[in-house]
């Protein structure tokens, strides 16, 4: 007896994003803007078999193209990533995710005396990358380091 699959239909055009680490999906689901509340036809599988991450999890978004910068963001918590664009039900496009070398009003410095936290200063968040793997992020203004592991509580949505 074969095990029983889940299958998930194709969408016409849109996104789907594949290899994000198991658990990470709502967490881009933030990052793209989605709640559920939109009326937007979205996938979720999350915490399936992978060859490549041993578990992952996989959104399929009808409709949606993303911006250069939610790819970005999307790096820095789900660095395994790739971004497939569907038009007319094919795959027409796949990409990594890449995270890119300065990351700039995306993450809240976490150290509350840094210039960026000031209300009264029109001062944006300027991060550069230290290390890629892991992730290690660097503020610009005080010198705060950000590790993978914070990423997910930093980011601006």
């Amino acid at each position: 007896m074969s095990e029983p699959t889940l299958v998930v239909s194709k969408i016409r055009a849109g996104t789907v994003i594949d290899h994000i680490p198991a658990g990470r999906a709502l967490d881009v689901l933030k990052i793209i803007g989605l709640s559920g509340r939109e009326g937007i036809r979205t996938a979720i599988i999350m915490n399936v078999e992978s060859k490549k991450l041993g578990r992952k999890d996989i959104i399929k978004v009808e409709g949606k193209f993303l911006k250069q910068q939610e790819v970005s963001v999307i790096a820095l918590i789900a660095s395994t990533a790739t971004i497939n664009i569907v038009e007319d039900f094919k795959v027409v496009k796949k990409f990594n995710v890449e995270i890119p070398e300065l990351i700039e009003e995306v993450i809240t410095c976490p150290n509350t005396t840094c210039i960026t936290n000031k209300g009264n200063e029109p001062v944006k968040s300027r991060f550069t990358v230290v290390s890629r793997k892991p992730i290690t992020l660097q503020c610009s203004y005080c010198g705060t380091l950000v590790f993978e592991d914070e990423l997910h509580r930093l980011i601006k949505v």
